[in-house]
Formats: C-alpha cells, structure tokens, sequence
C-alpha cells in the first residue's frame, strides 16, 4: 500500500520504519528541516514502561493547588480564554477515580511494556547506538508520606508482571552511588528495573536513515494544510508543495493532531502541556546518575545521556506558546544541584521547550478511524519516547493486516465515543 505519515517525531518515523519494513510504499511529511526536531528533541530519556502512570489520579486536584504554591513548582497554569483547555482540564480531572485511574494505567502500561520489548528487538536486529543504558528508573522519595503512596501503582506493576522493588535510603545510595553525597535529602525510593534511557533525538534521526534504506522517503519543508476528504473517506494530504494521495494516512503530529482532524469531524482531546529540559555537560562522572533518577516531588527527572545529563520535567498550560521561561529553568537547575551538586557544569546547560501531546486519560490514541483511510498515532504525553517502537510496530500489523501482539482496547479513538 501507498502510506503517508503525518509528522517526522520518534512516533511518526517509528511508524515509517515498521510500514517500510512490511513492504509499504511510505511517505513522511513534517514541516522542520529533519527528523525529531520538535517534541522529541529533547525530552527527558527516559523509556520508562514501569513509571508509565496518567497524571489523572485520586487526589491530583489537591496536589495541584499545593504544586502552584511551591517555590519551584511542577505546575504552572497560564489563565487564558481557552475552551480547549478548560473542556481538557475537566475531562482529565473527572478521570480522578481510582476505577479510571487502575483502567487508564492498565492500558498505558500494557502500550508500554510491549513499546520497551519491541525497542530491544529493534536494537538487536539494527544495532542502533543512542547513548542507551539499560540500567532502569529510580523514583526518589523524599518524604515517608510519597513511600506509603506507591501501593495502588505497585499492585497494577504486579499485575501486569512489571518488575519493581522498594528501596530504603542506602538500597538507593547502592542503585545510585553519586547520591550518597545528598544522603539526608530522601528517604526512599522505587526502583523500576526494566526501564531504559536514550536521546531520543538520536535514536530516531538513525532509525530514520534506515527507514530511508528499506525505501522510506521524507520530504521536509512541507507545510501541512489540511486532509481533503469525499462523502466517507479521505482523498488527500494538502500542503503547501502540493497533495499527496495514498491508500492510508497516518496522523502523527502530537499536539498538532487536533488541528487536522477537527474540520474532518474528529474530536480528538489532545491538549499541548509544555515541558522544559536544559542539557548539562558532566564534569564528574562519579558525581552523576548512572540511569534515571525521578524526584517525586518536583516531578524532574535526572538522566544520564552519554557525557551529558539531561534534567526535564514541570508542566505548563501555555497553550502552544513556546517561550523559554527562566523560572522553569530555575526549577531544573535546583533539582540536579540538590542531587548531584557535583555531576555537571549547569552553567553551561543548554534550555528547551516542547510541547507534550496529552490526552485526559494519559492513553495515546491510536489505530483507525470511522475514515477508512485515515489512522491516528498520537496523544503520548509524556511517554512518547517510552511508547514510541511499540505504537510504530503495532500500526505497521494493524495497517498491514498482520495479528497483533497486543490486545488494543481502549487504545483507540472509540473510546471517546468518536
């Protein structure tokens, strides 16, 4: 089949990797100037099916009023006159039941479980090279009260046979040696074995060029306008060089999705929920993590990148303004520095900003649409990196035909009731 991918992030391109990998005829089409140059350019590194969790969880209201007291705040919302994101906000904050949220982290974890096998796989039979370690996630503690709460997130990794274990202050120092100079700042943590890191900007420039060697073609530049569609299905992708028509279309623009599928109809509740990240090169490799740490409280994570740390994290309802906000830099900078004083030279970090694609119930959207033609890959979140080979590869059986590894309900666009 003749295939056109909307959009060249880690979603998009892992996609075109597995279609040009069965076969397909495969078209990319992104408005920057490469592949990841948007969302996925910067994120925190983490491939982390084990933290894989909704933001829309019992309580969640209460602790965001105390976040936006907070000197350096995870949550900053920008007042503004934005239907959207008010009919977001009150659709994420009526999935703040526990039944929702066990349903919700079900489906993500099982996206996300099946993304970190089908990432193994791929770096066996490629070879791929991204700065990764497979050396897992350390959720960090710093009250008592954070330790007792991970009991419900703990039954659902037991459930799904996530690997998992409690670790009192020196089981972290022993994960995490560096932070054995910041022992009195926690109290605990859980350690996710199974997690992974990796650029994801590298990852998918290299997959990219594989894609292009099993007959991929990207075409960038492009400005995408609109789908033009008949009576029931779609006809064409409308850009500023011109259509482009194809037996299947694939929508993987992130924040962007709504933008194209709205006129078509399609009510898809993806939202933007701008992230920071600032890249610090290391000066001390003993002073640094060996994989991921996340600190609960401010909810940043600390990753090692090869001969760079990467701290990312705090959320912002902006809409889709991409300012770079010394404030959020700030909360960056505090977390590596109260962690690991000695691991980098933060005055030399650089800062950015991307847009997570989130939707009210943390899932992605994914698979077909009442257009025949017409395929979604997108409302990641904050996951998009951790969920991205597994989404590629599920598209790529679902579009071909091919049975499918996992069970996809609840994955798809249905469930909204579109």
């Amino acid at each position: 089949m003749k295939i056109v991918i909307l959009g060249s992030g880690v979603i998009g391109t892992t996609a075109a990797y597995y279609l040009a990998s069965a076969g397909h005829d495969v078209t990319v089409l992104d408005r920057q100037s490469g592949p990841a140059l948007e969302t996925s350019f910067a994120n925190a590194g983490e491939v982390s099916p084990g933290y894989s969790a909704p933001w829309a969880a019992p309580g969640l209201v209460l602790k965001a009023v105390k976040w936006l007291f907070m000197k350096n705040r995870p949550l900053v919302i920008w007042p503004r006159p934005d239907p959207a994101m008010v009919l977001w906000g009150l659709k994420l904050v009526g999935q703040c039941r526990q039944d929702a949220y066990d349903l919700n982290k079900s489906r993500m974890v099982r996206i996300a479980e099946y993304s970190r096998d089908c990432l193994r796989a791929l770096r066996a039979e490629t070879g791929l090279q991204y700065d990764q370690r497979t050396q897992g996630t350390l959720q960090l503690f710093r009250t008592q009260e954070q330790v007792d709460g991970t009991a419900a997130d703990i039954e659902v990794l037991r459930r799904f046979g996530v690997a998992w274990e409690v670790l009192d202050g020196a089981g972290c120092v022993r994960h995490e040696p560096a932070l054995a100079r910041v022992r009195e700042k926690f109290v605990g943590g859980l350690l996710l074995p199974g997690d992974e890191t990796g650029d994801c900007f590298k990852f998918t420039n290299e997959l990219a060029a594989l894609a292009v060697q099993r007959g991929a073609k990207f075409r960038f530049g492009v400005n995408i306008r609109a789908l033009s569609r008949s009576a029931d299905d779609i006809e064409a992708v409308v850009t500023d060089q011109g259509s482009f028509s194809a037996d299947r279309y694939l929508v993987a623009l992130g924040s962007y999705a709504p933008h194209i599928l709205g006129p078509l109809g399609l009510k898809v509740p993806v939202y933007p929920v701008k992230g920071y990240s600032i890249t610090v090169p290391i000066t001390d490799p003993g002073g640094a993590p060996e994989s991921t740490v996340m600190d609960e409280t401010h909810k940043v994570a600390v990753t090692r990148l090869g001969d760079r740390i990467r701290v990312g994290g705090t959320a912002e309802l902006a809409g889709y303004n991409l300012a770079l906000r010394e404030p959020r830099r700030r909360t960056l900078e505090h977390v590596i520095s109260d962690l690991f004083p000695a691991g980098g030279d933060v005055a030399r970090a650089s800062f950015w900003t991307g847009l997570r694609p989130m939707t009210p119930d943390g899932t992605p959207v994914l698979g077909p649409t009442r257009y025949k033609s017409l395929w979604l890959s997108c409302g990641h979140g904050t996951l998009g990196w951790t969920m991205a080979a597994g989404s590629g590869r599920l598209l790529a059986d679902w579009i071909s035909g091919a049975p499918l590894a996992i069970d996809t309900e609840g994955l798809t666009l249905a469930r909204y009731g579109a």
